[in-house]
Formats: C-alpha cells, sequence, structure tokens
C-alpha cells in the first residue's frame, strides 16, 4: 500500500484541538510529515510545552492515522510548541510573548510564593520564562529564588536580569539593602515599574511573570495602563477574610478602567498533607472557597495548591520544589491549566482576526 501525506494529513483532520475546536492541519499544528516505508513521523506544534493534553492529542494522532489510512503502519508524532501570542502593540516588551500578573486581594495567601513556583515549573516545562517583581514595598523574590545580594549587571544601557532555574529575574530587592525600607509615595513605586519593563534586557520570553503587590493601588493602575498585560491570575486562600478581598481583586481587573482578562483562580493552601501520609488531606483553612469564586464570576479555578514544609523549606533556601513531591505535582496542574487558558485567549484571538 502507498501511503502519501496528503493522506496523512487527511487522516490528521479528524483530530481536534479540544480547546480551539477546530482540526490541528487547519490549524497548522501538523509539520514535516515523513514517510519511510511502513513508518510515519511527524511534528505536532502545540501551542505551549506546559499543554496538559499532549499525550491525549498524541494517542488520538496515532489512532487516526492507523484507522485511515492502515493500521498496520508504525505512527511517531513528535510532539513540539511554540507558544503562542496576541500581542499586537509591541513598544513595551517588543520580545515578550505573554505577560501574565499574578494579583491578589491581601497580603499573605502565599502569592509571591506562587508567582515564582509558576515561573519555575513553566522553564521546567520547555518554556522561556522571566519574573518580575512588582512589589517595590516588600520585594520577596531575591530571597524566593535565593539571590540575596546580588547586583544585575549593565549592557549596552539597559539592565542585565540575573538568571536562576533558566529564569531571567528583576526584582528592586537587588538594588537596595535587603534590609531597607522603600519609603516612596505612589508615582516613584510605580515609575520604578515602568523602568524594570523599559530599561531591562528581557530578550525573547514565551512568558513574564509580573508579581503584583497585594490590595489595589497605584501600581495596578500603571501595570494596566502602560504595560500590555495578557491576562492575570487571582491567588487567593481559602477562608472567608481572604475571600473577601479576592472578589474585590476581580473586580478591579474587570473595571472597564482596567480591563485586563482574568486567567483565573488560584486557591492557596487548600489544606495540609503529612508528609508521611500523602494521601491524607486537612482543610485548615476551610474548603472550596477558591472554587466558590471561581463559579460566582465564571471563571476556571486553575489550581488548588496544598501547604506543606517543602514550601516553606524551598522558599527560605530559595531552591526549586522537588520533582514528584505532592506540592510539585500540584503546581504542574497549574502551569498546564495556565498555559491551556493562554493558549485559548491566544487561538480565540487568532480565529477572529
Amino acid at each position: 500500500m502507498s501511503v502519501t501525506e496528503e493522506a496523512v494529513k487527511k487522516a490528521l483532520s479528524h483530530v481536534d484541538d479540544p480547546d480551539l475546536k477546530k482540526d490541528l492541519v487547519t490549524l497548522n499544528m501538523i509539520q514535516n510529515v515523513v514517510i519511510k516505508g511502513n513508518k510515519v513521523t511527524f511534528d505536532v506544534e502545540l501551542t505551549t510545552p506546559a499543554c496538559p493534553m499532549k499525550d491525549m492529542i498524541r494517542n488520538a494522532c496515532i489512532n487516526a492515522v492507523q484507522h485511515f489510512v492502515g493500521k498496520e503502519l508504525e505512527v511517531e508524532p513528535n510532539m513540539t510548541s511554540k507558544v503562542t501570542s496576541s500581542r499586537e502593540v509591541k513598544e513595551v516588551l517588543p520580545g515578550v510573548k505573554n505577560i501574565i500578573a499574578v494579583a491578589s486581594g491581601k497580603g499573605g495567601v502565599g502569592k509571591s510564593t506562587v508567582a515564582v513556583n509558576l515561573a519555575r515549573t513553566l522553564a521546567q516545562m520547555g518554556a522561556s520564562v522571566g519574573i518580575l517583581d512588582g512589589d517595590i514595598y516588600g520585594p520577596s523574590i531575591p530571597t524566593l529564588f535565593g539571590l540575596q545580594g546580588q547586583k544585575p549587571g549593565q549592557v549596552d544601557g539597559k539592565m542585565e536580569p540575573l538568571q536562576k532555574d533558566g529564569i531571567k529575574i528583576i526584582s528592586i530587592g537587588f538594588l537596595v539593602d535587603r534590609d531597607q525600607a522603600i519609603v516612596w509615595r505612589g508615582p516613584m513605586a510605580s515609575s520604578a515599574i515602568k523602568q524594570f519593563t523599559t530599561d531591562v534586557n528581557w530578550g525573547d520570553l514565551d512568558y513574564l511573570i509580573l508579581d503584583l503587590p497585594p490590595g489595589t493601588g497605584d501600581i495596578h493602575l500603571t501595570i494596566a495602563q502602560q504595560v500590555p498585560v495578557s491576562g492575570s491570575v487571582i491567588v487567593t486562600t481559602p477562608q472567608e477574610v481572604a475571600l473577601a478581598d479576592c472578589r474585590k481583586a476581580v473586580n478591579m481587573f474587570l473595571n472597564p478602567n482596567i480591563n485586563v482578562p482574568i486567567f483565573g483562580i488560584v486557591e492557596n493552601m487548600s489544606y495540609f498533607t503529612p508528609e508521611d501520609n500523602p494521601d491524607k488531606q486537612y482543610f485548615l483553612f476551610g474548603k472550596g472557597g477558591g472554587k466558590a469564586i471561581a463559579e460566582q464570576f465564571k471563571l476556571p479555578l486553575l489550581g488548588e495548591i496544598p501547604i506543606v514544609e517543602e514550601v516553606q523549606q524551598c522558599g527560605d533556601s530559595g531552591e526549586a520544589l522537588k520533582p514528584g513531591s505532592v506540592v510539585h505535582s500540584a503546581y504542574v496542574k497549574l502551569a498546564g491549566e495556565l498555559a491551556r487558558q493562554v493558549a485559548i485567549k491566544n487561538g480565540m484571538v487568532g480565529l477572529v482576526n
């Protein structure tokens, strides 16, 4: 039997992207079809290396070719990725495909910890990632990466981000003494944020994570008005005192004067899991609060992150979570869901355009 590239692509046109609801061939996600005897190989170009449905799409491709072309064929899809972007205006951060703000209505919910571990997980999954510490008054990114006391360099008049774990990092904490209080009025803090977007050599990135300060204030307005944010992630904990402020943060981004899309809600400190009994869950701060917020505003619940000792240990030491641990697995799921929501938004804009 003679197998042709046309026949292979016709078979693969029966495989839809689960989110964009169009087939892989129409979406131009099938590349480099090679046929050698009984073996068929091709690239499947996903919209992100963190795609949570990678295995499902791969199996669907194999089944389609064997069903429509020949069941005796050896089919080997090569799962690649090219992170999409829907940014049109790129005067600010021209090499960055997606700018994601991580915010919270109040302090103490672990927003910076979520931002850092999300950035690390996306990088581990193959994406190019940067993180900008927007918390001018309480910068914690240097500690969470173990980079206290280090200073960024200068190249051609632009600041060079520090790097760790494959992530580009900038923070006001690199420019002042770690014990120095930053006593600035709002316009000065906002100016610093603007400089971190215009005077830093970020280069080409798939995702730039903006770790915003808690609450709703000047810096949030500056980001919304001067930085082309792709969307936001809102972090909360389950108890009502946090949920009340989470609602305010959601409404801030939905405000017509800001109008930043919300990719979803992250519930941090969802439950405690003992190290010696990972199947046991204790809901220390209540249960289901993040899900309730997500349902109220019709937003995705991106992830529920447990509270375990490993988070504190890694945060204090500036090291990454252990692959395969309970909390690392939760972040893998979170990164996949966030990347999926970003790809859906970008794909929908592309289909409209």
